[in-house]
């Protein structure tokens, strides 16, 4: 999940052109590809730790559920709800692979900004494949090693678009994390804190 782009520190890179992004559909959902046609044939889908098979299988059996409320970002639909879920979260569930995303964000976040989002949570679609806990309660946020390793994820993929250390800085912010675990988000999944 990842937070608001309020400030926005110089030009945003756009997303690869073959990514288009279904802004304007209703609450609902809806396949992978339908949301983010063309997700599929960006270097990043490639690089996904899983053979072939399963790659084609997260392009066509994920789905996208968008909910009207405002003050969604983006998430995998747990299984069941979190122990750490609050009356500030109150996550979809999903048997099957679901990424959450607001209609609000999708509507009105940069480009660049919803496709990292949504590299960042197959990411976690993936980890869950391999047995990992999402919501592994023994870490921090900022050290949870699934967290990391989908922040490192795209912030490899932002910096060969050519994004800015600071529009990482400011991309990494999320509304449930603080000054001090921020910085070391940044420190540990590899973007100079300034």
């Amino acid at each position: 999940m990842t937070g608001d782009m309020v400030s926005r520190p110089g030009p945003i890179p756009q997303p690869p052109e073959a990514v288009q992004i279904a802004r304007k559909v209703a609450a609902g959902r809806y396949r992978l590809l339908t949301v983010f046609p063309g997700l599929d044939r960006t270097p990043p889908f490639e690089r996904y730790p899983c053979p072939p098979a399963a790659r084609q299988r997260l392009a066509e059996k994920t789905w996208v559920r968008v909910l009207p409320r405002k003050g969604e970002w983006m998430y995998v639909a747990p299984h069941g709800v979190p122990a750490n879920a609050d009356s500030r979260w109150r996550p979809v569930t999903s048997r099957g692979d679901c990424i959450v995303v607001g209609r609000y964000h999708l509507r009105q976040s940069p480009a660049l900004v919803l496709y990292l989002d949504v590299l960042h949570e197959l990411c976690h679609v993936v980890q869950r494949w391999d047995g990992r806990s999402l919501w592994d309660e023994a870490y921090a946020y900022v050290d949870r090693p699934t967290e990391v390793e989908a922040y490192r994820f795209v912030v490899e993929e932002a910096r060969r678009l050519r994004a800015s250390d600071a529009f990482l800085r400011e991309y990494l912010k999320v509304d449930w994390v603080g000054p001090k675990d921020h910085r070391r988000l940044l420190t540990n999944v590899g973007v100079s804190p300034r």
